[in-house]
């Protein structure tokens, strides 16, 4: 057993969700989750929802998944080495798929869905392709990632992902949802979903335009643009936490004067007018933000650039030393600086403080910057899933 990270030492921030949930044998509706990573869309499904079978090949996030869930659902291993006869015999009601971004994140090489890592999008719908072949695919997909694959390769991996799914019969919709919405931190990520044939998917007449997806869609053409059904609904904001909310301000990692004086010494003119406004206003305020080369008069410069929004960052993996986000806490006229913890980052994707961590540092804060935001699960799960899945039911007993 792995050993859990200590709890917030003072004030517990709000859990969006509640505790981890225990899920029922009688759960009505059933899901396999696909590069699981630390099992959060599990939690955000809820109680409503029962796993059948997980699957990841990360064995610290596969430790932290048994740690949460017991090892009964989860195969540890390469999804390609996966075939139908690894998976549960009944039909599920959903295939939850959060691939690898990697290739088709802004932040990274963009090699696109056909490179090593996003490529094993491929590997996931053969197991689709399998199980429809043999009359139990699943009755919806989810497909999550950054919204970058909207316009990786000029837009075609979109193009080739949504071909992909409608020629195996399931009709498409989308929606790009920011995790801010729920939770303070900045973190949009593009839905994909599909319909099987019994599915009635929701309407969604007032959703707001999102322009990244009108432009990718324009490009669909043969299968998926046949059974594009139009843009998924969209959360309205129902965040009720700040970033001041979420971080331990009593925690002992604070840098030392010299390192937080290096650090606001690498703001821009810009941002310390708007850090000193805060400190003159005596107010408390949280911040946080990344270190970042930019070229300026034709040079590379480190800078240090953070936000004072009561949002955080979008998290991501410690990969690098620039990669971990700085917090800035503001306090009766004094400044504090540190490396955000990985029970922060845990509360910024929407994880209970019960939830077991990984003791390592690094190997807590790669779980939290590949995984899903819990409460977006949660309201996928609440506004579309189930809503599709209870019209399939009522046509059965109709």
């Amino acid at each position: 057993m792995r050993m859990r990270t200590n709890a917030a030492k003072t004030r517990r921030a709000p859990d969006p969700v509640g505790g981890i949930t225990s899920h029922s044998a009688h759960a009505p509706y059933t899901f396999l989750e696909f590069f699981a990573g630390g099992g959060m869309a599990r939690i955000g499904l809820g109680e409503r929802w029962r796993c059948a079978f997980a699957n990841d090949f990360d064995g610290q996030k596969c430790a932290a998944y048994r740690d949460n869930f017991g090892a009964g659902e989860l195969l540890e291993g390469d999804i390609a080495a996966l075939t139908p006869a690894d998976l549960p015999a009944a039909r599920a009601d959903l295939a939850w798929a959060s691939f690898p971004c990697q290739d088709l994140s802004l932040a990274g090489a963009r090699g696109g869905i056909g490179a090593r890592r996003s490529g094993t999008f491929f590997a996931f719908w053969r197991l689709i392709e399998a199980l429809a072949g043999a009359g139990r695919a699943p009755h919806l997909i989810v497909i999550e990632n950054v919204a970058g694959l909207l316009t990786s390769n000029g837009g075609e991996d979109f193009v080739r992902l949504a071909e992909t799914i409608a020629q195996t019969g399931y009709r498409l919709s989308a929606s790009i949802i920011d995790a801010q919405s729920f939770t303070p931190q900045s973190r949009p990520r593009l839905f994909i979903f599909g319909f099987g044939p019994a599915m009635a998917p929701p309407t969604n007449t007032d959703a707001p335009c999102q322009p990244m997806l009108a432009g990718a869609v324009k490009r669909l053409s043969g299968a998926a643009r046949a059974n594009w059904i139009g843009a998924a609904p969209t959360p309205r904001l129902q965040r009720n936490a700040r970033l001041s909310d979420v971080i331990d301000w009593d925690e002992e990692t604070w840098h030392g004067r010299a390192e937080t004086r290096r650090l606001i010494a690498m703001m821009s003119k810009t941002q310390r007018a708007r850090l000193d406004a805060i400190v003159k206003n005596g107010a408390r305020r949280a911040g946080a933000g990344f270190r970042r080369t930019r070229t300026e008069n034709g040079k590379p410069v480190q800078r240090f650039e953070a936000r004072f929004d009561g949002l955080a960052g979008c998290l991501r993996t410690p990969a690098g030393g620039s990669s971990r986000q700085i917090v800035v806490a503001v306090d009766r006229g004094k400044i504090r600086t540190r490396l955000m913890t990985p029970r922060e980052a845990a509360r910024l994707m929407g994880l209970p403080d019960d939830y077991a961590l990984p003791a390592r540092a690094n190997a807590a804060l790669k779980l939290c910057g590949d995984g899903v935001c819990v409460p977006v699960a949660r309201w996928i799960g609440e506004n579309i899933l189930e809503p599709a899945l209870a019209g399939k039911r009522k046509a059965a007993a109709a």
